[in-house]
């Protein structure tokens, strides 16, 4: 079977709609995976991208796939091999920085669910043309932030984002209220230090954190 753009879109969407933020993790040390995710996940964040920008992303896709309660991401793809190294690791879904038709067409050969990039109008309207209405707004912060997400969201009212890139808690909140995004997504619920110290109560708390924003909305 192939995943249409449509029911990509479909289920990253659901995906995005389970927490106010999707932690954007970069995974060194493999032992980390499994008492990361579950802090995560017991903190009210399920759904986790794992970018594959170390040489340890696809084993930790694979140890944090067992998580009860987790929705296991690859980020940064860019291949057609990534897509499918993703997928066999365990990958439910797949995000991009950008989209290229090789990238979309193996997602949608693989079954991948995939949130594609997007930082301009004209991309996102490329990728809706495709059938993709479900995009991630990278890099939010250097492509003009919140007021260019919403700027972008008049004439585009049928596209929702997930705004990654520069967001933080000194500023997602102004993403967060926009009626174009679903989600958002984050590094800071997962800082380098306390993973480096196995400080696993310190990043579950830190999600609980966050996941208050979602009620401020």
């Amino acid at each position: 079977m192939t995943l249409s753009p449509k029911d990509s879109s479909l289920l990253t969407r659901e995906v995005c709609s389970l927490a106010p933020i999707v932690p954007v993790l970069v995974i060194e040390d493999v032992t980390t995976a499994r008492p990361l995710a579950e802090a995560l996940v017991a903190g009210g964040l399920p759904a986790l991208e794992v970018t594959l920008r170390t040489p340890a992303a696809l084993d930790a896709i694979r140890i944090m796939s067992d998580v009860t309660g987790g929705h296991v991401g690859a980020g940064t793809l860019i291949t057609p091999d990534d897509v499918r190294a993703a997928k066999e690791a365990g990958a439910t879904f797949g995000v991009s920085p950008g989209a290229t038709d090789a990238l979309l067409a193996a997602c949608e050969a693989e079954d991948l669910p995939l949130l594609p990039g997007a930082a301009t109008a004209s991309e996102a309207m490329r990728l809706l043309a495709r059938g993709y209405d479900m995009l991630k707004f990278f890099p939010a912060e250097a492509s003009g932030g919140a007021p260019a997400l919403e700027a972008i969201g008049a004439p585009l009212p049928q596209i929702t984002f997930c705004p990654t890139g520069g967001v933080s808690p000194a500023n997602v909140q102004s993403y967060l209220d926009l009626p174009n995004v679903i989600c958002a997504g984050g590094s800071w619920v997962a800082p380098k230090d306390l993973i480096d110290h196995q400080d696993w109560a310190g990043i579950e708390r830190l999600a609980r954190e966050t996941v208050k924003l979602g009620a401020a909305r």
